[in-house]
């Protein structure tokens, strides 16, 4: 789990209560991508995505690969538009969360149109 930037793990296989009373970004285990398996172009955008939620200090220079990776993934796959005109309209309304569950739906997307490749 990531709260705030810190990441936190349960130390034992009792269950575990967090009580968070302030805003922070969380994200749980299942949400979290590492960059290790970042390695198509849209879980990289779901990676940048997700940096940009957990890490406000450097949003900028994330916001800016986000753009970079969109350009780049519309060019090549224009039908994507519509929901990356979602995420994006997120991304600039700041709901990065929101953000992060569509490119979930982007990533789902692309490994369906993978697999009927192949």
């Amino acid at each position: 789990m990531v709260v705030g930037g810190a990441v936190i793990s349960n130390s034992s296989i009792h269950k575990c209560d967090l009580l968070i009373n302030n805003d922070a970004p969380v994200l749980r285990e299942k949400d979290i991508l590492s960059q290790r398996d970042a390695t198509t172009p849209c879980s990289r955008i779901y990676f940048t995505i997700q940096l940009m939620y957990i890490d406000h200090e450097n949003r900028k220079v994330h916001a800016d690969a986000y753009w970079n990776q969109v350009r780049e993934l519309l060019s090549a796959a224009p039908s994507l538009t519509g929901l990356i005109d979602q995420i994006s309209e997120n991304i600039v309304n700041g709901r990065y969360y929101q953000a992060l569950k569509l490119g979930g739906d982007l990533i789902e997307y692309e490994q369906e149109v993978l697999k009927n490749v192949r």
